[in-house]
């Protein structure tokens, strides 16, 4: 997280009050695409701490974050201790983990230092993968949400209506959004239908925090069930961070051998492409609202990575060639 010029609100200080570290110095950070605020105190002669703003008042006992933190730390995964609260206030005290996150890691590091990360956040997969389905029990939130038809198809009404329609400024021919949703229902039915596992949600670059010489999980709170590739998609085909054809082959090749699944290379490989053709979709989707709706640009930028991305598995696989053809109407980058 970096500094931010945002004012104070009062939560912050009540909370400062309540814990008597009035004389702290607070920093404001910049956050997330969510309407979460994040604040670092600096208490005289005392570690930082990272203040979470939620919007309104919550239940702690029922708040996500809590949840899957309590399950992610049960796996022995490395995520911020949370320090204390004031719930009726909408604040969170977490561990402060930096500024560094793996993608700006990734832009100032040599390639060696972090394909060494990129291991370790597999790793990380693998583990959430495995100890989350030796953990399963219905007190964790994650197991009773999915990637289900439903959730996945709302997204791709989400890329739709905020990035072809109110981004792009498309309209569609008589017929031709009606064929579209019908073309990205065939995709959301195939991944829907796959066998799930826990997934983070959000697993890239942003949501990787470098600290202390290793990487720790951040922003896990929507975490749920989903296809086994849903994950590594959000980290090898992410927005933020250009990753080659021959990197993602290795580190998928990876992953298979930590899963003792070396033999599923080239089917995997189909299925990852197919989930990161909707999530790629559903990433325009997201920074097509943040800025048409919220008026926030910053995410103009990751817009042709994340094309390109999309354009490749489009180009990939005959299966596609009709929402391809489809899309190529409005959209030059997917020609």
């Amino acid at each position: 997280m970096s500094v931010s010029s945002s004012p104070l609100p009062a939560s912050v200080q009540i909370y400062l009050d309540r814990t008597k570290q009035s004389s702290a110095r607070v920093v404001p950070l910049t956050g997330d695409a969510s309407d979460r605020r994040y604040f670092r105190v600096l208490p005289p002669g005392g570690p930082s701490f990272v203040l979470a703003v939620n919007a309104g008042p919550f239940d702690y006992t029922s708040l996500p974050f809590v949840n899957v933190s309590e399950l992610l730390s049960a796996m022995s995964l490395p995520v911020p201790a949370i320090l204390g609260e004031a719930a009726d206030h909408g604040v969170l005290a977490l561990d402060d983990l930096g500024d560094v996150t793996l993608q700006a890691h990734v832009g100032a590091a040599p390639a060696q230092a972090h394909a060494a990360l990129y291991r370790q956040a597999i790793e990380f997969i693998e583990v959430m993968q495995r100890r989350g389905e030796e953990l399963r029990d219905a007190k964790y939130i994650p197991y009773g949400i999915a990637f289900d038809v439903e959730k996945l198809t709302w997204e791709m009404d989400f890329f739709i209506r905020h990035f072809l329609e109110a981004y792009r400024g498309v309209t569609f021919a008589p017929g031709d959004r009606d064929a579209l949703r019908a073309e990205l229902g065939h995709l959301v039915r195939t991944l829907a239908a796959e066998p799930r596992v826990l997934c983070h949600r959000d697993y890239h670059s942003r949501n990787l925090m470098l600290s202390g010489g290793r990487l720790w999980i951040i922003d896990f709170q929507d975490a749920r069930m989903g296809p086994d590739t849903y994950d590594l998609v959000s980290l090898l085909r992410d927005s933020y961070v250009d990753i080659s054809d021959q990197d993602v082959d290795e580190s998928l090749a990876y992953f298979l051998a930590l899963a003792g699944r070396a033999g599923e290379a080239e089917t995997f490989r189909r299925r990852f492409d197919e989930m990161a053709l909707q999530r790629n979709l559903k990433a325009l989707g997201t920074f097509g609202y943040q800025t048409t709706a919220r008026g926030n640009t910053v995410y103009i930028q990751y817009l042709p990575r994340t094309l390109r991305y999309a354009r490749q598995q489009l180009h990939k696989y005959a299966r596609f060639a009709p929402l391809q053809e489809l899309l190529a109407r409005y959209v030059e980058e997917f020609r």
